[in-house]
């Protein structure tokens, strides 16, 4: 059997579509489609039921997918390992960060880094959501909170201060008991920043929502009402100003984590080092 068909299985059953296998594959649905085809005509097995308007596992092919993980799981250890020993910049890493503090705090510095190292690439993913650093989604993740699981090294890069803005003229038109706050929402759980702006509105209304902090900047910026957003995005635009000036609404720590495997790996130590020395003149807090 062809072992690669396998990683088109797994991609399928993890994102539970064609069309989403194919985009984590970087393939079109139609070659996902053919190589469980090939998979199944070698081990003469029904992997998949194609019955109803949605592919789904038969019972063998979720016992072959147990057995599959595990297999891609060992493959993507051996990789790590064999990428810890790395002693040259001539590499791809991978990095993944929040949007916001990706496109604000990390980019500069990585292109500079590119610039030092031409032979090093950066793959920058701005994501909300905490990439697979065992399934190799990326080699370094920076994060707004602390890992709990996993074979890492962590390090943390810094704090990073959320306070209260709005446009002056709101401000000057709206007494602070009548103040309006801009808030998320479709969130599967509320974020640090939305909680404390919850618990610091009380019983006044939220007038606006969205699912990004880019749009909240840009919603507080039109004067829809109070907006809590990081320092280092608000602090130096002229259209905003502190709402509680000397008061911190929350603060964030922020990490980089990288697998242990890859610790010692020259091209990661490269980033991570240069990032850590670039992280303590950036902006982040007050």
């Amino acid at each position: 059997m062809d072992w690669n068909s396998l990683q088109y299985l797994v991609a399928f059953a993890e994102h539970g579509s064609l069309s989403a296998a194919a985009r984590k594959m970087h393939v079109e649905h139609a070659t996902i489609a053919r190589r469980i085809n090939d998979l199944e005509e070698k081990l003469k097995v029904k992997l998949v039921d194609r019955r109803g308007r949605r592919w789904t596992l038969t019972e063998e092919g979720k016992q072959i997918i147990t057995i599959a993980e595990r297999i891609e799981d060992d493959v993507q250890s051996i990789q790590r390992i064999a990428d810890g020993t790395r002693t040259d910049l001539n590499a791809t890493v991978t990095i993944s960060a929040p949007p916001v503090l990706a496109a604000a705090t990390l980019t500069a510095p990585l292109v500079q880094l590119h610039q030092q190292h031409p032979n090093l690439h950066i793959h920058m993913v701005g994501e909300t959501r905490a990439a697979s650093l065992e399934k190799r989604e990326a080699d370094i993740a920076v994060r707004l909170s602390r890992p709990q699981h996993g074979n890492f090294t962590i390090t943390k890069l810094g704090d990073m201060a959320f306070n209260l803005y709005a446009t002056p003229a709101y401000l000057a038109q709206t007494r602070k008991e009548n103040w309006q706050f801009i808030g998320y929402v479709d969130l599967n759980e509320p974020t640090p920043q939305q909680i404390a702006l919850q618990n610091y509105a009380a019983n006044r209304p939220f007038a606006f929502f969205a699912n990004n902090l880019e749009i909240h900047h840009g919603a507080a910026r039109a004067g829809a009402g109070i907006a809590a957003l990081p320092d280092f995005m608000a602090h130096d635009d002229p259209s905003l100003t502190l709402a509680e000036p000397g008061a911190c609404l929350l603060m964030r720590e922020i990490w980089l984590a990288v697998h242990t495997d890859l610790k010692d790996s020259t091209p990661i130590r490269t980033v991570i080092q240069h990032l850590s020395e670039s992280f303590r003149s950036i902006r982040t807090r007050p």
